[in-house]
């Protein structure tokens, strides 16, 4: 072991050598908070010089810049993190009231050779848009602003809106926020927003760096001040405050104050900061004011109201409520003997409720949140079977509808009546299946309503249903009806284009007569070689296809069938159309164009029905353009895929086209154009396209022409295609 003597020399030369070393180490950096609003990398760049020149001018202090958000400036200064602040007025003056901060120094911007001290904000739109000229045109409109922090970027523009009677969160459109400046500029560059507002001379530095026109934006609200050169919509307020946080001490502070003070306009530091030095500390009380306008950090908290600053203030009215309790206490036996009344009254509305509800031939019942019935009329009784009193405070589910149309099991949680319950919206069901007490099942359509009580609480659905037996089986007769009807105009149709198709047959015929002679009669001269005769009897047996053809499409189009939609494909029945119609478009000087999407082949009808539907509209086309000059006769029949996903068919013509009366009436029943015509066509074809679950539409000009369109469903994905 040491002597005790040794040893406190030992410990003493210990402490000098740690007191050496704590000497030699740096002090801290001195954080300066900075505002990002432009981006943390532009911050540094901007503002990384300035640090520095602060770093020279106070050895051995060093200075260092620290880029926030809007959102991290109060917890770095209520946590100590910065020593210095530089942000913007408004963000100051809630730091000033909360965190205690003060402004040793006031920025003096630069901005081409301008030098100010003040700034505003700008609130501008496209120069092209002529409908927002003013303040005032912003109504429903959209804006986009900096963030809902920014005094330049969003409160200068937020007050003067409201100075000129725009209330931005409640008139505009839409009010968003981009975060920086340069996102809003291009925003309302690209016409993503109608209008814009950022700080002033945002603007004439994004110009000046090349990045936008100035000749492209219309400044709203344009405003003059004296020695303020830059485009403003706003009053002015105080530039930037460079602030001391509570716990940096004030020598350096002041130390901090002199040495902005004394910098050059033209130093480095101010020439990338884009600034002209600092000068003391402006009046900020402006920027308090339209805070206050705002109710907006530190003045969003109205101050307490006493009770007897409320009698000392209100004291006629505290007065006038004290009469009123006199007289409202006078009224109370009036009112009692009233209740009286009303009990009376309400015990018989609700007995003409419950005649009105015995009145109506639909059933109505109530159901609670179990799924239980609360009352049942007496169209339900005789509709379901079910007596009221056996229904009543019974689920009605498992006795009205516990199975589904194709026969499987309905679960009560998938009910449609259960689930307006739970989430209190109305529904309209057009096509189910309810349950009779003897077994048997009828059709429904129905709606449930939610039953509300006057807080605005679901207690359970109305449920009001239609029986469909009859309706459905009328349906079904009329569409028979249809079937038949369109059947019949086939056939009538079929019979105008005889002369056509016997023109079709006779020419086959012809070539098949002409070739089989000249075939025996080479045959008898002994002149001819069996390749020779092969050929003609390959000529022979063309022919007798082309005939065989004819008769096939003719066949096909009479044949009369069951309205099935299937797959089905426009361009294989668009050649079935064009061979019956092409004699008479030859017969007639008709130029046939079809023109079929690749995208818009393959759709979901009844090919047979839909040929019919374009033939009749082709066949009134060539018949429509016969007064027309040759040269001008041209039939075009054309699909393509719309952005809903279905397939628009058109058949249009050059022709005179159609008056506007008779266009409004072209699809009645005996309305035509055509001297000898019934006026079935059209209206047959319109039922066509109606069972397809769309209507024929008609497009016409006097003189231009008339277009026939009408849409059918895609043919779904994966399911079989005809080949």
């Amino acid at each position: 072991m040491l002597p005790r003597g040794l040893l406190g020399v030992c410990l003493w030369l210990a402490l000098l050598a740690l007191g050496g070393a704590a000497r030699a180490l740096p002090p801290p950096d001195i954080l300066i908070g900075v505002l990002s609003h432009r981006g943390a990398a532009a911050t540094e760049r901007v503002w990384g010089p300035t640090a520095d020149y602060l770093s020279a001018a106070l050895p051995p202090h060093r200075f260092r810049i620290e880029p926030l958000n809007f959102d991290a400036v109060d917890p770095a200064v209520a946590s100590g993190r910065v020593d210095f602040v530089l942000v913007n007025p408004s963000i100051y003056v809630d730091l000033e009231v909360h965190h205690r901060v003060s402004r040793i120094a006031t920025l003096r911007n630069r901005v081409d050779r301008v030098v100010v001290s003040q700034f505003g904000g700008v609130i501008f739109t496209r120069a092209d848009r002529t409908d927002i000229t003013s303040l005032r045109d912003l109504r429903r409109h959209t804006l986009m602003a900096v963030d809902p922090s920014s005094l330049g970027g969003f409160h200068t523009a937020w007050g003067e809106l409201i100075r000129q009677g725009v209330d931005p969160y409640r008139d505009l459109a839409e009010l968003s926020f981009g975060g920086d400046h340069d996102s809003v500029v291009h925003a309302v560059l690209t016409g993503r927003v109608d209008a814009g507002a950022v700080r002033t001379d945002i603007l004439e530095r994004m110009a000046e760096a090349g990045v936008v026109a100035m000749s492209r934006f219309r400044i709203l609200n344009p405003q003059e001040a004296a020695d303020f050169p830059l485009a403003l919509s706003t009053p002015l307020y105080p530039e930037w405050p460079f602030s001391k946080v509570r716990h940096t001490s004030t020598e350096l502070a002041q130390q901090v104050a002199i040495a902005l003070l004394r910098m050059p306009s033209d130093h480095q530091a101010a020439v990338t900061g884009l600034y002209a030095g600092w000068s003391i500390p402006m009046d900020y009380q402006p920027v308090h004011d339209l805070l206050q306008l705002l109710r907006l950090p530190p003045y969003d908290h109205a101050a307490p109201f006493t009770l007897a600053e409320a009698i000392a203030r209100y004291w006629p009215g505290v007065l006038a409520g004290l009469l009123a309790l006199l007289v409202m206490a006078l009224l109370t036996l009036r009112v009692t003997r009233l209740n009286q009344r009303l009990a009376r009254a309400k015990a018989r509305l609700e007995q003409q409720h419950e005649l009105i509800l015995n009145s109506v031939a639909d059933g109505i019942c109530g159901i609670d949140l179990k799924g239980r019935t609360t009352f049942a009329n007496r169209a339900m009784e005789r509709i379901t079977g079910w007596p009221a009193e056996e229904l009543i405070d019974r689920e009605q589910h498992p006795l009205l509808h516990h199975t589904r149309p194709d026969g499987t099991p309905h679960p009560p949680e998938e009910c449609p009546v259960y689930l307006t319950c739970r989430d209190s919206r109305p529904r309209f069901v057009e096509d189910d299946l309810f349950w009779r007490r003897d077994g048997s099942s009828f059709p429904v359509e129905y709606s449930a309503t939610p039953i509300r009580d006057e807080r605005g609480a679901t207690l359970g659905s109305v449920v009001v249903f239609r029986d469909m037996t009859e309706r459905q089986r009328a349906a079904e007769d009329i569409r028979r009806r249809q079937l038949e009807l369109a059947h019949v105009g086939r056939l009538s149709t079929l019979g105008e284009m005889a002369s056509g198709i016997a023109h079709e047959l006779n020419q086959p015929l012809t070539a098949i007569r002409t070739n089989a002679r000249a075939c025996v009669r080479l045959l008898e001269s002994g002149r001819t070689s069996l390749e020779h005769c092969s050929d003609v009897m390959e000529r022979i047996a063309a022919q007798a296809e082309r005939a065989g053809e004819v008769i096939r499409h003719i066949r096909h189009f009479v044949r009369k069938e069951e309205p099935q939609l299937r797959p089905a494909r426009v361009s294989a029945m668009l050649e079935t159309v064009l061979e019956l119609i092409r004699p008479d478009a030859r017969r007639a000087s008709v130029a046939l164009e079809p023109r079929l999407a690749a995208d818009a082949d393959w759709v979901l009808a009844q090919d047979i029905q839909i040929e019919q539907v374009i033939l009749n509209l082709a066949r009134n086309a060539i018949e429509a353009m016969e007064d027309c000059p040759p040269e001008r006769r041209r039939l075009t029949v054309s699909s393509r895929r719309l952005a809903d996903g279905k397939i628009e068919i058109q058949v249009a013509d050059t022709g005179p086209g159609l008056s506007a009366e008779v266009a409004e009436r072209i699809f009645e029943p005996f309305v035509t154009t055509k001297t000898q015509g019934l006026g079935l066509g059209l209206s047959i074809s319109s039922g066509i396209v109606e069972a397809h679950g769309d209507r024929l539409s008609v497009d016409s000009l006097p003189g231009q022409g008339t277009r026939f369109r009408f849409c059918l469903p895609p043919a779904p994905e994966g399911a079989p295609h005809e080949p």
